[in-house]
């Protein structure tokens, strides 16, 4: 994991990062949906996919290897 990314993650990163593990989150157009219905926290998904979390392709979102790493240390 490179080390400019996030060293540590929220509780609502976390929930997040498993919402994605868990197939239930799309990523369109920067717009990150969890169950259909925007996230909450607007700039979450933007963030997730800067810092190499979540993978950016629209569609079904998923976890890159970085985030993979991350949900299992946390």
């Amino acid at each position: 994991m490179n080390t400019t990314t996030i060293t540590t993650i929220t509780p609502r990163d976390r929930a997040v990062l498993r919402a994605v593990a868990a197939g239930r989150c799309v990523y369109a157009a920067g717009t990150l949906l969890v169950d259909g219905i925007c996230c909450c926290d607007q700039f979450l998904g933007p963030r997730l996919v800067r810092e190499g979390l979540i993978a950016s392709q629209p569609g079904p979102a998923h976890l890159t290897d970085d985030g993979q790493a991350l949900l299992a240390a946390a």
